[in-house]
């Protein structure tokens, strides 16, 4: 067997653990189809309170999964982790 950093393993664990929830894969897969959005359009789309959405948000940003650029008032969301395009492409191929 080969000598394994324990610590990637632990990375890759986190991301997946923040991945592992329903509305945040939601999140992260509209944002890989569209590119960048805001919570606005993301509280039209998954018809959801606002605070529930910014509290995933704030967990995939946490997780390095993506960022988020001022744009005047609003906040402009994008994944940042060139990994994670590649994982919801393998997720939801058909």
């Amino acid at each position: 067997m080969d000598n394994y950093n324990i610590n990637d393993f632990n990375e890759k664990a986190e991301i997946l653990k923040v991945l592992a929830h329903p509305v945040r894969l939601c999140i992260v897969k509209g944002l890989a189809d569209k590119g960048q959005c805001n919570v606005s359009h993301m509280h039209n789309c998954l018809n959801m309170p606002q605070s529930t959405i910014s509290q995933h948000l704030q967990k995939l940003r946490a997780a390095g999964i993506i960022k988020g650029e001022r744009n005047g008032l609003e906040i402009n969301y994008s994944i940042c982790d060139k990994r994670i395009y590649n994982l919801i492409k393998i997720l939801f191929e058909e």
